[in-house]
């Protein structure tokens, strides 16, 4: 075995509520210490050096899922007015093209903006916003050069196929989908939204097509750092909304998209603990909101009258259904809820009591996903359904005739049977009663002996969920044996609101506990055993497996942690580090000493000891401003200064790249295929 680096210690005193603690590695935050990515190259090395053996594996599994890629793929194409838009690749590039063809999908197709031809000498390239203004003459559009999250925005002339003199810079383009653009009515001006020092979105400014950015006009600033900003837009197209989010708390402001109005209204000033959205439907607005309604209830109020002692409630709040969002249609309205564990679809008139019918499903165990539905007068809805052994579907569900049609499902062009396999949904017992679902899938004949390699994933914070979704990459592991298994632990929203409530700040103990309590199950049902169970998370889906390899060393074979949030009490104690202050309802506030002993209890940096532990793989991004590489760093240099094992730790750092890791398709499939070597190789013989 090469030896491994060892991180210089360089102690430093932190003291918090009378309480000194020593940190030996704080100093790897300071990027601009040309020792720390000497450090990071030399863990780099060693990971070279250490998996070695495995190269020939992980480029079997690269190929692997290569093969299952249709190279020349194309989305299903989105009607949006006059245009049908969608994205295709072509064989042997790394990112999409955007197309269009007017009229029809049988039409000449015409190129927007090639990604592959943006990345110039990086590594890295992500589009932010991607928004065609209302003639469909002017795309703007940004990018993200490098991970930081930080994008630069570009004006195309779609009629001469040039760019406009202007260019916008340290612009906000959402990382989960294409949006940071909001254009007016008239076409020729736009609302985007700039970024403050710790990188979050702050302001919103108009930007007129052909003038200079730097005299753009500031419309709305948020002071407040505890909140994000985001644009949005009515889907009737009435209305441009910032929407503002702290943790528990809403507050959204409105402006008529009518060319001439340019300020901004506040919808419902923000109380504390009320959280809300709005949607316009016809002569009223409709609101989504938590006041009095821990699942959330709908609720609706005239245009000039929007603040919550005029709202009207249109169906009240139900314990056994969590009401999540809602898109308005002219001629119907759409609600999304969860139940029992599942997403559903609720469709109605739009006065949202009439007509009411659900969306059929196929299959017991299932997840849907909502899409971009532009046109605002259809009678078609579409989504996208899939399961753990579905391929993605794209559905258009026609609401009148309640029937859909697969207009595209993603293809596997090596094969797949889909009969091969099996999901089911177990459930195991939480250490205070609680029963936690458990989402399985596996390779039919497999038999419940404690032999079998199996991957524990979960993440379980903000609410959000993990839905059992189909993913190809996945069938290199099931088809060696592998159970796959999702832990639907609290933190998330799967169970409703009350799942995420009793998942966060003082009950955090409850997440980690719960994917104990899971690994202890696939054990104890002879899933598998110990030293072939391994367990994986990323971001905050990291501090748990981070977490819970801190609590119990013992129980786990093998952990992948990515990008992982290990750091939580210097992080949470760090107002300058970007999304801190965001959070302080989500995990609490270190100055508040009953939150920094709770967060000290499970922190997994500040809770490593002299032990053995597992194999251990963590990944992390230089330019990754959600969790600053430094915090995988630390993690790992502790624990090469105290574990009692001789078992494999290594690090893989992208040098140029953010929190999602590589941006291009192939380059992201060998980063999976070096994780599903590493596991392969570690559980093979447990």
């Amino acid at each position: 075995m090469p030896s491994f680096p060892i991180a210089p210690k360089q102690p430093k005193e932190i003291t918090q509520h009378g309480q000194t603690r020593i940190d030996n590695y704080f100093w790897l935050r300071y990027k601009e210490n040309p020792e720390v990515l000497k450090y990071l190259h030399a863990e780099q090395d060693y990971l070279e050096e250490v998996t070695q053996h495995t190269k020939p594996l992980q480029e079997t599994l690269f190929q692997e899922m290569k093969g299952r890629i249709k190279e020349d793929d194309a989305s299903a194409p989105e009607k949006d007015g006059d245009y049908f838009y969608y994205t295709r690749y072509e064989p042997g590039k790394q990112y999409p093209l955007y197309c269009r063809k007017k009229g029809s999908v049988e039409s000449t197709e015409e190129l927007l903006l090639d990604q592959n031809t943006l990345t110039g000498d990086n590594d890295f390239c992500r589009i932010g916003a991607f928004a065609v203004n209302p003639d469909a003459t002017k795309l703007a559009y940004s990018v993200d050069a490098d991970g930081s999250e930080v994008c630069t925005l570009y004006i195309k002339d779609l009629i001469t196929g040039e760019l406009l003199p202007e260019t916008l810079t340290n612009t906000f383009g959402s990382v989960y989908e294409h949006s940071g653009v909001e254009w007016a009515r008239d076409g020729k001006s736009f609302f985007y939204a700039t970024l403050n020092p710790m990188l979050q979105p702050y302001r919103v400014h108009r930007h007129v097509l052909g003038t200079d950015p730097t005299k753009d006009k500031l419309l709305y600033e948020e002071k407040d750092d505890t909140f994000f900003l985001w644009l949005t837009q009515s889907r009737s197209k009435e209305y441009i909304f910032i929407a503002l989010h702290s943790t528990i708390t809403d507050e959204w402001l409105y402006l008529p998209n009518d060319g001439r109005t340019e300020e901004f209204k506040i919808f419902q000033p923000r109380t504390r603990g009320i959280e809300y959205q709005v949607e316009h439907v016809g002569d009223h607005f409709l609101v989504i909101t938590n006041e009095n309604a821990q699942n959330f209830k709908l609720m609706q109020t005239q245009l000039d009258k929007t603040t919550r002692d005029n709202w009207q409630e249109v169906i009240p709040h139900r314990e056994d259904t969590y009401l999540t969002d809602m898109s308005a249609f002219a001629d119907f309205l759409v609600l999304y809820e969860r139940k029992g564990g599942f997403k559903q679809i609720r469709i109605s008139a739009t006065d949202a009591v009439s007509n009411v019918s659900y969306v059929p499903f196929p299959e017991p165990v299932y997840n849907i996903l909502p899409m971009r539905n532009p046109e605002f007068k259809t009678g078609t809805l579409r989504f996208a359904y899939t399961s753990l052994v579905t391929p993605k579907s794209v559905i258009d569900f026609d609401v009148n005739k309640k029937t859909w049609t697969v207009v595209k499902q993603d293809e596997i062009p090596s094969g797949y049977d889909a009969s091969q396999y099996t999901s089911e949904r177990t459930y195991a017992t939480a250490s205070d009663g609680t029963q936690v679902p458990i989402s399985l899938v596996y390779k039919k004949g497999l038999k419940k002996d404690g032999n079998n390699p199996t991957l524990l994933y979960g993440y379980g914070s903000y609410g959000a969920t993990m839905d059992p979704s189909f993913n190809a990459n996945r069938l290199s592991l099931l088809d060696r044996g592998f159970v796959f298994a999702i832990g639907h632990i609290r933190g998330g929203s799967e169970m409703g609101r009350a799942w995420y409530e009793n998942g966060k700040m003082l009950n955090k103990r409850n997440t980690f506990t719960d994917f104990i309590a899971c690994a202890e199950h696939l054990i104890a049902e002879k899933y598998t055993r110990r030293e072939k169970l391994a367990i994986m998370g990323g971001s905050a889906g990291g501090l748990l497996v981070g977490a819970c390899v801190t609590m119990r060393p013992d129980l786990f074979g093998t952990v992948i942690a990515q990008v992982p949030f290990v750091d939580v009490i210097n992080t949470m104690s760090d107002a300058s580090i970007p999304l801190t202050t965001l959070e302080y309802d989500q995990w609490g506030n270190p100055d508040n000493k009953e939150y920094f002993e709770y967060i000290m209890s499970y922190s997994p940096y500040d809770n490593i000891r002299a032990a053995d532990y597992p194999h251990i793989l963590i990944t992390t991004g230089l330019n990754d401003p959600r969790v600053a590489y430094w915090e995988p760093a630390k993690f790992i240099a502790k624990l090469r200064e105290l574990k009692t094992d001789d078992r494999t730790l290594i690090l893989r750092t992208n040098f140029a790249a953010g929190h999602a890791g590589a941006s291009g398709r192939y380059d992201f499939l060998k980063e999976v295929a070096s994780d599903y070597a590493f596991l392969i190789d570690k559980l093979a013989d447990g």
